[in-house]
């Protein structure tokens, strides 16, 4: 059985979903960011991190969910095979992971983007945080026009991994996803899904 490890709210969110799909017997665990315990599972103290169960531990969102995907291949939440897909999955999944999320850290952490201790100055920082995430989705949003998914013609991992932050963006941008039209219904048909709804039932987000 694998466990998950996980924090409310973050991008583990995406392997939960998966899992939830995938069907099988799992585990969860709620980890705090910093705690002792916690880094010598993950040393760099981030989510999520999964125990496969096989005496070893994936971190890396990205990683975790394509593992999952190609554990469990009954789930149908991998590309189809072919190379166009998983190239194109490949391209999708570097994008959330190396463009689309690290745009939201200033919003979280701003401090960790300026040496000035001013709350203007975090201000300033998160209204440029704003911008990039407004710039990211819009290839988001173009990508999605005229699709249900984000790729193929069916649910994949890809759509759990962009979820998470289109819930960061329907709650952070001052007007939500309501620019978004294709973001905005993608996020909502992936609320509607139950096995979404029984993960953040879980997670309490």
């Amino acid at each position: 059985m694998v466990t998950l490890y996980y924090h409310t709210g973050a991008c583990s969110l995406a392997p939960h979903i998966v899992l939830e799909w995938i069907g099988e017997p799992y585990e969860t665990k709620a980890v705090e960011f910093g705690d002792k315990e916690y880094l010598k599972i993950n040393p760099a103290g981030a989510v999520p991190a999964l125990d496969t169960g096989e005496g070893w531990i994936l971190t890396q969102a990205a990683a975790v969910l394509r593992y999952l995907a190609d554990r469990f291949p009954q789930a149908g939440v991998a590309p189809d095979g072919s190379p166009r897909d998983e190239a194109e999955a490949d391209r999708w999944s570097s994008f959330i992971t190396g463009d689309l999320h690290p745009a939201f850290f200033p919003l979280f952490l701003p401090d960790r983007y300026t040496r000035a201790r001013e709350k203007e100055a975090f201000d300033n920082v998160r209204e440029a945080a704003k911008a990039l995430v407004r710039k990211k989705f819009d290839i988001v949003d173009a990508h999605l026009a005229g699709r249900r998914f984000m790729a193929g013609d069916k649910l994949s991992y890809l759509d759990a991994y962009v979820f998470p932050m289109e819930r960061w963006g329907a709650s952070l941008l001052e007007d939500g996803l309501s620019k978004y039209p294709n973001i905005q219904k993608h996020h909502d048909m992936m609320a509607a899904d139950e096995g979404v709804k029984r993960v953040l039932a879980a997670e309490g987000a």
